[in-house]
């Protein structure tokens, strides 16, 4: 209890956060999103994030989970086991991506009620967690050095330092959730994208892998549209 008490007043504290600092993040964020340069490496934290969606939405309908793994050519890859058709594994197809989009939905839920600071330590325990189900290097390296980036963050910075990279976060995954959309778009117009999540959910179901496209980037811009709302309206 005495490491618990203090912890749990870092976790909670409250941190306001000014307009001019959310929209300098919002602004930082697009910035990573739209330069082609910073978006490949940046573009990994995104996979972690559509994995972890996956490896969520399979426990969360009863699949086991067998494992994740992360390619430094910003795929990756999440395995359960159980039932090959059906809700579960039509719902665990359908989390990755929008999981980034949903994830920053909810950050931005934490950032608009005052908990910024909360957003890091929810991303930590969310990356301890997928650390238990990494089966490659390159994905233990990358989910290693983002969790080190954020803990050094939560120690190193003063409480608005840490408000300020949460938003920026926050941001970036609302942002990058709809590029992705679009990159999965472009790539099975060229065929290259054969077996895509949408590909797999057109088999199960009947419909149209382009009419999943198009419910992905639904919600990722109605997660990003409403998450402005939250964070920029009085």
């Amino acid at each position: 209890m005495d490491v618990l008490g203090p912890l749990w007043t870092r976790v909670s504290a409250e941190v306001p956060l000014p307009l001019e600092v959310l929209l300098a993040a919002a602004v930082a964020a697009l910035v990573v999103v739209a330069s082609p340069a910073l978006w490949r490496p940046a573009r990994t934290v995104v996979t972690i994030a559509h994995e972890g969606a996956h490896g969520l939405a399979a426990l969360a309908t009863g699949r086991r989970l067998a494992g994740i793994r992360l390619h430094s050519d910003t795929s990756g890859l999440t395995v359960s086991a159980g039932r090959p058709t059906g809700p579960g594994m039509v719902l665990t197809l359908l989390a990755g991506y929008v999981g980034p989009g949903l994830f920053g939905l909810a950050a931005a839920a934490l950032l608009a009620a005052g908990h910024a600071v909360g957003v890091l330590w929810a991303v930590l325990g969310l990356l301890a967690l997928l650390l238990l189900q990494i089966r490659n290097l390159f994905g233990l390296w990358a989910v290693l050095v983002t969790g080190a980036v954020v803990l050094g963050v939560t120690e190193w910075l003063p409480p608005a330092g840490q408000a300020a990279f949460a938003a920026a976060v926050t941001w970036f995954l609302l942002l990058a959730a709809p590029r992705t959309v679009l990159e999965l778009q472009a790539a099975r117009r060229r065929r290259a994208a054969p077996h895509s999540d949408a590909d797999q959910l057109a088999r199960l179901t009947g419909l149209p892998a382009a009419a999943w496209v198009a419910l992905f980037l639904l919600v990722d811009a109605g997660a990003l549209a409403l998450a402005a709302g939250w964070l920029l309206l009085p």
